[in-house]
């Protein structure tokens, strides 16, 4: 496969610093899943088992990050995994991890503009819901096409605000925990906190199937991480940058989501009704707002439904920025319509950019439905798209390294190696696989097979398979191997 760049003068343009990156990737990995979702996760598998779930897949998610940082140092394109996975797999994979991708983000835009209204319903119940989307999204597509540099800079402090949210409620939550904070009368004392971690179950309520269950929405967490690999291709300084940018944001992230999980988990009992409660329409039940409530800080509510507003935005924000810049790549590699590829003097691919615009408009459906079912069939339709390109990178990683060992290169020349190989893209693939394909294993075990929730859960993996292999059968291609892999420098 052959790259087709734009015209010199009217290409990406290589601006994003580090700390740009750095928080390019957390500000689309801490959102609505650790505000929201996360007291779900805490209620059904009990306090131990949401910390051992948040742990494991942080630590799945630290190898993919360890794997596409290689090769996005040593290889920076927009295009990132797909680019890959059509170098170093095959130009099928790679198409449909592209378009796959890309999807998954327009659509996710779509999700977090249905989420921004729940959100304002908040303040503004009489306001017309579409309103708010078509403002937002008019944000959106101002921010992203200004400049590259602008998008950085407006996600730079979006994530500030989220970052700084997590960790005045990790300190916050820890004095209540030690007494200094009094709050309510309820569970004074540190080993009255600790008390909560033997609760009935307590700590892994529902074994490994409740395990297997909130493994799922904590991969849904964790997912925006791989942005930076669609970020290096208009880094400064991609060889520096990224390694820099992979080793903070994983600590960073792990550390915030784990230490956050055990304040909740410490402060609220496991068995309380309102962690069962996972809507992003109603920030009462958030467990943020609950422990803030506790300490005493009785607008945490209002003060909450903000930050989560600057969350949703933050990752529709960086979702437009992705899939314009995915669906921009797959234009230069003539695996999209050529019009996509275009791109203005400010280096900004602006056809891509008001492609994806269009399929964002699916929020306006709501037009036509309930915000509430509008948000829950495009949440379906996203899917497992994420860790369909979570396979990805570990597959491409796997055979890059492979490919460049066996044409005779020094793994010492890289401008950054993973010392995890092989086993950190092995695990990542097997644990990444299970937790795909026991998303809703459930279904299968009933007396009569639930269809209706396997094609919802499930339909993303067979349609990527059958545009990999229609790929295939139209264009005639096939597995790379690895003495035929462009790995040396000179081949870019």
């Amino acid at each position: 496969m052959s790259d087709h760049p734009a015209p010199s003068g009217q290409q990406l343009r290589r601006t994003l610093k580090a700390r740009h990156l750095s928080m390019i990737a957390i500000g689309g990995s801490i959102g609505t899943g650790l505000f929201v979702a996360s007291g779900a996760t805490i209620s059904q598998a009990g306090p131990g088992g949401a910390v051992l779930a948040y742990m494991v897949v942080g630590l799945m998610v630290y190898f993919l990050m360890t794997s596409l940082g290689e090769m996005a140092a040593y290889l920076p394109t927009s295009g990132s995994f797909a680019t890959y996975g059509a170098r170093y797999v095959d130009e099928g994979f790679g198409f449909a991890l592209g378009w796959n991708y890309w999807y998954n983000w327009a659509v996710t835009i779509a999700v977090d503009l249905v989420a921004a209204q729940l959100v304002m319903a908040y303040w503004f119940p009489d306001v017309d819901g579409v309103l708010w989307s078509a403002a937002f999204l008019a944000i959106m597509v101002g921010l992203n096409a200004i400049s590259v540099r602008g998008f950085g800079e407006a996600e730079y402090w979006f994530a500030a605000i989220k970052v700084t949210t997590v960790i005045i409620f990790i300190v916050v939550g820890v004095l209540m925990i030690l007494g200094i904070v009094r709050g309510d009368a309820q569970h004074q004392g540190l080993w009255a906190h600790l008390q909560l971690w033997s609760l009935d179950d307590a700590p892994f309520a529902g074994g490994f199937s409740a395990l297997i269950g909130v493994a799922m929405i904590v991969g849904f967490s964790f997912q925006g991480t791989e942005l930076i690999g669609i970020a290096a291709g208009e880094s400064e300084n991609p060889a520096k940058n990224i390694p820099r940018a992979v080793r903070q944001v994983f600590w960073r992230i792990l550390l915030f989501y784990v230490f956050a999980i055990l304040v909740i988990s410490l402060i609220i009992p496991y068995t309380d009704p309102q962690l069962l409660k996972n809507d992003v329409g109603d920030i009462a039940v958030s467990p943020f707002t609950l422990v803030f409530e506790r300490a005493g800080l009785l607008s945490a509510a209002a003060v909450m439904n903000a930050v989560v507003l600057t969350s949703v935005l933050s990752a529709g924000n960086s979702g437009m920025y992705a899939s314009t810049r995915m669906l921009y790549t797959l234009a230069c590699q003539r695996m999209a319509p050529a019009i996509f590829a275009r791109v203005n003097a400010r280096g900004v691919p602006i056809m891509a950019l008001l492609g994806t615009t269009a399929l964002a408009a699916l929020c306006f459906l709501t037009n036509i439905f309930s915000p509430q079912a509008v948000y829950i069939w495009l949440l379906n339709l996203s899917g497992m798209t994420g860790f369909i390109a979570w396979l990805g990178i570990a597959i491409s990683h796997y055979r890059f390294r492979k490919g460049y060992v066996a044409q005779g290169l020094d793994i010492n020349d890289l401008p950054y190696r993973t010392r995890s190989f092989p086993f950190g893209p092995v695990f990542a693939f097997v644990l990444c696989l299970t937790i795909t394909l026991g998303q809703n294993y459930q279904a299968f075990l009933q007396e009569h097979i639930d269809w209706t929730g396997v094609v919802a859960t499930y339909i993303g993996l067979p349609l990527f398979l059958l545009i990999w292999l229609g790929y295939r059968l139209v264009r005639g291609s096939r597995i790379v191997s690895y003495d035929e892999m462009r790995v040396k420098p000179e081949a870019y």
